[in-house]
Formats: C-alpha cells, sequence, structure tokens
C-alpha cells in the first residue's frame, strides 16, 4: 500500500504526506486543432501508455500468492460438489430402489 501511495505521489519516501504540486493557473483556454483520423488514433495510444504507466501492477510474488489461493479455493469446491453429488446420489438411488 505504501508503494502504491508514493506512486500516486500521496506519500513521500520517508513515508511523511507529500505536498500538494498545483500548476500554475493558465492565463488563456487552450484551443485544440482539428486533428486528422491518424492525428487521433495516435493520441488515443499515447494516452493509453500514459495511463498504464499510472497503474500500480503488481508484483511476481502476490501474483502467485492470488494464483495460489484461486487454486486452492478451486479445489476445495469441486471437492465439495462432487461429495455433494455423490452423497444425493446415493440417497435418491436408495429412496427408489425397488
Amino acid at each position: 500500500m505504501k508503494r502504491m501511495m508514493q506512486r500516486q505521489g500521496q506519500i513521500e519516501a520517508d513515508g511523511s504526506p507529500a505536498t500538494r504540486r498545483t500548476p500554475p493557473p493558465r492565463s488563456r483556454p487552450v484551443v485544440q486543432d482539428e486533428k486528422s483520423v491518424f492525428g487521433r488514433i495516435a493520441e488515443f495510444f499515447r494516452d493509453v501508455r500514459s495511463e498504464l504507466r499510472q497503474v500500480a501492477w503488481p508484483t511476481r510474488k502476490e501474483v502467485a500468492n492470488s494464483a495460489t489461493i484461486v487454486f486452492l479455493t478451486l479445489v476445495l469446491l469441486v471437492s465439495l460438489i462432487f461429495l455433494l453429488n455423490y452423497a444425493f446420489s446415493h440417497a435418491v438411488i436408495f429412496l427408489f430402489k425397488s
């Protein structure tokens, strides 16, 4: 959590709260000119790349831990469903045995 907050600029490296850095106010509005289709596509991919840099990607250890938990939960639930199916099928066969 601390590393993520450092990446987002919320805390400094020593753990103290970060000071807000506000950009200077603009004196006049920015006028955007019309871009071609290729210019808009290039801008889209630049924006995607910029957003992906801001993502707090998990470490290899975190991915391994999460995958292990998911796998163990899957095995547990599959086993539970198998046992319940086995028990109910035998109970139904016992009830309707002629």
